[in-house]
């Protein structure tokens, strides 16, 4: 049996003295006290994203991709912003610029195009299970809370790396799971951690809830629909796609739908992977 290390950390540990990593993603940060100005138009929203052309032409490439389905093509940010809406603009920022944040990760301890990979899956599941589910109030931050549910993760290989590395080692040699592992190591786990991170970002109170109750299915908040969403879409994640099981938590819902989620999700990966995780990783 691997011997636990009781760690005398706590959250707030992980974040003193990392400027880089505390600091919200400017650009989102700006495109909200932008939004909620009420002296500011279309035009210097479009405009705060302009003045990065990366950002720009990455957020015009994915808005013209299979992930919204436009018939014609949309040429500008001012036209993409009235047609798929500020708050999807401001997601699809926020969703490029932490992929960047965190594109890569000293000592090779975690494969940042795994971690983005499983996570953008997780979206795109989550985008679908809302639809289905007819849950209109929740449909536009779903695939953001989606791709941000692990962040606490990144966190722990970023501040903690032999800690992180200890949790994996627990992990295969108990066969508890991660976050049992986290517990028993830190005291508290990435989900927390997440939660807390989104709080320091002031990121929306949906994507810091949805991150902070993933493990607690009982919570029956104001965003209870929302994180259901997102731990069903994480748990199809890691299944056997092929041979899904009738499984409670998959909310009732009937294999052969399960099946079409999955696979209109899947499809669209490919592609949205490239634009989100950009070939100079």
């Amino acid at each position: 049996m691997l011997a636990t290390v009781s760690s005398n950390l706590n959250i707030s540990d992980l974040f003193r003295g990392d400027l880089q990593l505390t600091s919200p993603p400017n650009v989102y940060f700006e495109l909200q006290k932008t939004v909620v100005n009420p002296d500011k138009s279309i035009t210097d929203i479009g405009f705060i994203i302009e003045q990065d052309p990366a950002l720009s032409m990455r957020t015009l490439k994915i808005v013209n991709s299979v992930f919204f389905g436009f018939p014609a093509q949309i040429a500008s940010i001012g036209r993409a912003i009235t047609i798929i809406g500020v708050q999807e603009l401001q997601n699809l920022v926020l969703a490029t610029v932490v992929i960047d944040k965190f594109s890569s990760m000293p000592g090779g301890l975690l494969s940042m195009q795994d971690f983005w990979a499983r996570s953008l899956r997780c979206a795109l599941i989550s985008k679908e299970l809302c639809i289905y589910r007819n849950n209109k109030s929740d449909l536009d931050s779903m695939f953001i809370c989606g791709l941000l549910h692990d962040i606490g993760q990144l966190v722990f290989y970023r501040r903690i790396p032999a800690l992180a590395r200890q949790i994996g080692l627990l992990v295969e040699a108990s066969g508890i799971n991660e976050i049992q592992a986290e517990n028993r190591i830190l005291g508290f786990n990435h989900y927390q951690t997440g939660a807390e991170l989104a709080r320091l970002w002031r990121l929306p109170e949906i994507i810091v809830e949805t991150i902070g109750q993933h493990n607690h299915p009982d919570y029956t908040g104001v965003f209870a629909d929302a994180a259901s969403i997102i731990r069903t879409a994480n748990n199809l994640c890691k299944m056997d796609t092929e041979n899904i099981p009738p499984n409670s938590f998959c909310n009732h819902i009937p294999a052969d739908d399960l099946s079409d989620i999955i696979d209109k999700a899947l499809d669209q990966f490919e592609t949205i992977f490239k634009l989100f995780f950009s070939t100079h990783h």
